[in-house]
C-alpha cells in the first residue's frame, strides 16, 4: 500500500480546479499508459484510455477535478475578489493560504476579510460569507497586480500539502477525487479481464457532472463503475443514522444517492458489484444516502442508458482543505473493481 499513499501524496498535492485540470490528467497519463493500448483527450479534456478486448465493454471512470475558486475583480489597492468553483462551505475559506494561478507560475495568496476587533458585537455572531472574503497578494494597487498576469478568470486553488496521520490514515486537499483516480489505475494495475475497459479521468464534475456525460455518450459502454468518495458516519456531529459507512471498513458500494435524485443503482448492478465482493472476500459496505451525488448520474442517463455503479471511499471532511481517508480503503476499493471487471461477463 505503499504505492498507493505516495501517488494519493503526488494527486492530492497537485492543483487542478474543475476546468483546469491538465497537469493532474497529465500524472494519471503517466501511471495508466503502460496497461492500455491508447490514451487520449477528448474536445472536453477528459483523458480517455482504452485497452482492447472482448464484451461487455466496461467504463471505470473518476473525475480529476477539485474544487476551487476563480478571480472575479482586482480593486484598486491590489485585493483580489474571487467566486466559488464547486461546492464550499464559506467557514472553510477563510484564512486559507492559496494558489493563483497565472501562465508565468503560481503566485501564493491569502484570504483574509475585515478583522474581528472592529466587527459590531451583531457582525462577530454572523458567519462570514465568501462575498465578503478578499485575498491578498502582498501587491499595493491594481497595475501590479495585472502585471504579474492575474486577470479576472485565472483559477486559484488551495494551498495544502498531503500529511501522514496514525496508521494508515492520511490528510490532505482533493482526496475528492483523487482517492477515486487511484482506485481506476489501481485496477486496471491488477486486473486480468478480458473485457474491453475504458478508464476515464473526467473533468468537471463538481461544477455539474460535465465531463462524465460526454465521455459516456462518446464510448457508450456496456456497463460503468465510478469511483469516489463518500461521507462516513463515525466522527463527532454525525450519527450513523444519517450516514452509516465507517472509515476503514472497505469500500462502498452505493445503492442509491441523493435520496434517489441522483443515482438509483439497478439490482443487476448491486448483484454483480456484492456478489463479486463476496466471492473474493473483499470487505465492503453498501450505501444509500440523501446527500451529493457523483458522476454515475450522468452516465446512467446517457443514450438509452448506462446500467452504472458507485464505488466509494469513505472520507472525512469533503470539501475542505483537510480531508481524510485510510489507504487500506482505497486498496480494497481498486481490488473489488479489479474483480468487477473480471466477472462482468456473468452479469451483462
Amino acid at each position: 500500500m505503499s504505492d498507493i499513499k505516495s501517488l494519493l501524496e503526488k494527486l492530492s498535492n497537485a492543483h487542478g480546479i474543475s476546468g483546469w485540470e491538465g497537469s493532474v490528467q497529465q500524472m494519471v497519463k503517466e501511471e495508466i499508459e503502460p496497461y492500455v493500448d491508447e490514451v487520449r483527450l477528448d474536445k472536453l479534456g477528459n483523458l480517455i484510455a482504452i485497452r482492447k478486448g472482448t464484451g461487455p465493454s466496461i467504463m471505470i471512470e473518476a473525475h480529476a477535478d477539485e474544487i476551487g475558486l476563480m478571480v472575479k475583480h482586482i480593486d484598486e489597492k491590489g485585493f483580489l475578489r474571487f467566486i466559488r468553483i464547486g461546492g464550499w462551505f464559506d467557514q472553510t475559506l477563510l484564512n486559507q493560504r492559496v494558489v493563483i494561478h497565472t501562465r508565468s507560475g503560481p503566485i501564493i495568496g491569502v484570504i483574509g476579510c475585515k478583522p474581528p476587533h472592529v466587527m459590531k458585537e451583531d457582525e462577530r455572531k454572523k458567519i462570514i460569507e465568501a462575498k465578503d472574503m478578499f485575498i491578498d497578494i502582498g501587491c499595493t494597487n491594481q497595475k501590479e497586480v495585472e502585471d504579474l498576469g492575474i486577470l479576472p478568470g485565472t483559477p486559484i486553488s488551495i494551498d495544502r500539502t498531503f500529511s501522514p496521520l496514525q496508521g494508515d490514515r492520511v490528510t490532505g486537499k482533493a482526496f475528492d477525487n483523487r482517492a477515486g483516480l487511484i482506485i481506476i489505475i489501481e485496477a486496471l494495475k491488477r486486473t486480468k479481464s478480458k473485457s474491453t475497459i475504458y478508464a476515464v479521468a473526467t473533468v468537471q464534475e463538481e461544477v455539474g457532472l460535465k465531463g462524465a456525460k460526454v465521455a459516456a455518450f462518446n464510448l457508450d459502454p456496456d456497463v460503468a463503475i465510478a469511483a469516489d468518495v463518500t461521507i462516513p458516519g463515525d466522527h463527532p456531529g454525525i450519527e450513523k443514522k444519517d450516514a452509516s459507512v465507517e472509515m476503514g471498513k472497505g469500500p462502498v458500494v452505493v445503492a442509491a444517492d441523493g435520496s434517489g435524485r441522483g443515482l438509483i443503482a439497478t439490482p443487476q448492478i448491486i448483484e454483480w458489484m456484492v456478489g463479486t465482493a463476496r466471492e473474493f472476500e473483499i470487505p465492503m459496505q453498501l450505501e444509500a444516502s440523501d446527500g451529493g451525488t457523483t458522476d454515475a448520474t450522468s452516465i446512467y442517463l446517457t443514450k438509452s442508458g448506462i446500467p452504472t455503479g458507485v464505488i466509494s471511499v469513505a472520507t472525512r471532511y469533503i470539501h475542505s482543505p483537510v480531508e481524510v481517508l485510510c489507504i487500506s480503503d482505497i486498496d480494497r476499493a481498486a481490488e473489488l473493481v479489479a474483480r468487477c471487471l473480471e466477472t462482468a461477463g456473468r452479469y451483462f
